[in-house]
């Protein structure tokens, strides 16, 4: 099962970044977020990188889902990779780490920009002609009560879920609510292990850096592929204006008839107004 994924390489590159971090691979499961999320209500908070080769009640945002296949044939190859990387965390300010996690992810798909991969706030990553190409989850937990001084502590680090799902090759587009895109539309010989090997390290490198340093290190990274900025927007609440981008606090700021509003909630949806809406 594992000979598919470069678990040897993934760990050696995982390693010096934060010792004991673990890579599992799955053939099938839940959800890789649910499942780390079960574990640190359980008190395992050990740090982690676990993939699934085929997902069953993947969640995205506001509980959609997001399931995962590999080929429809046996030796094919996966048509997403889905994965999620758990480890504790105390950040001194939470706020924009979602937009972080894209900007790193995209980064790694797309280094120099050329295939065109954007960030649509707060958490998906879309073409430039608004299919979308991945979806990102975020969680946390609180530590497992207990005595000494951890348990006292009101900083105590919180148990970190990212939960990522990428489309590697074609999928179905029936039920989503974007048409999907795929990594083989500019990469035609990737894999699922290839993409995880390319952004696993950096990911977990920049999680690390949003820890002590926030968001400000990838604003203007989010900012370079900010797919709503300069567009009309539809909010789920009714509103409608046009997109200024983001805030050094990681909200998006909409200019609208009543004037400039910060859209923080992430219960919020946003979607561009396409021509003729």
């Amino acid at each position: 099962m594992n000979g598919a994924w470069p678990v040897t390489d993934l760990s050696a590159a995982l390693a010096p970044l934060l010792p004991g971090l673990r890579v599992e691979i799955v053939p099938e499961i839940d959800s890789t977020n649910t499942e780390l999320m079960r574990r640190a209500r359980a008190g395992d908070t050990a740090p982690v990188l676990l993939v699934a080769e085929r997902q069953t009640a993947g969640r995205g945002r506001l509980g959609r889902p997001w399931d995962s296949v590999r080929g429809d044939r046996p030796g094919t190859q996966a048509v997403a990779l889905t994965f999620s990387l758990g480890l504790p965390f105390a950040p001194k300010d939470w706020s924009g780490l979602s937009l972080a996690v894209g900007a790193s992810v995209a980064d790694g798909l797309d280094p120099d920009g050329t295939a065109g991969v954007r960030l649509k706030w707060p958490n998906d990553l879309w073409m430039a002609d608004d299919r979308k190409l991945a979806g990102i989850l975020i969680e946390t937990a609180s530590p497992v009560a207990g005595s000494g001084a951890a348990a006292a502590t009101a900083v105590a680090p919180r148990q970190l879920v990212i939960g990522i799902g990428i489309n590697i090759g074609p999928r179905d587009a029936q039920g989503l609510r974007a048409p999907p895109a795929w990594v083989r539309e500019w990469r035609p010989d990737a894999t699922a292990g290839d993409v995880l090997r390319d952004i696993a390290p950096p990911l977990l490198r920049d999680v690390l850096a949003f820890g002590t340093r926030g968001l400000a290190p990838f604003a203007e990274r989010f900012a370079a592929r900010d797919a709503l900025r300069g567009r009309e927007v539809d909010l789920s609440d009714g509103t409608t204006g046009q997109c200024e981008g983001i805030g050094w606090g990681g909200e998006l700021r909409v200019r609208t008839a009543a004037g400039l509003q910060s859209i923080v909630s992430s219960d919020i949806s946003v979607r561009p107004r396409r021509a003729g809406d």
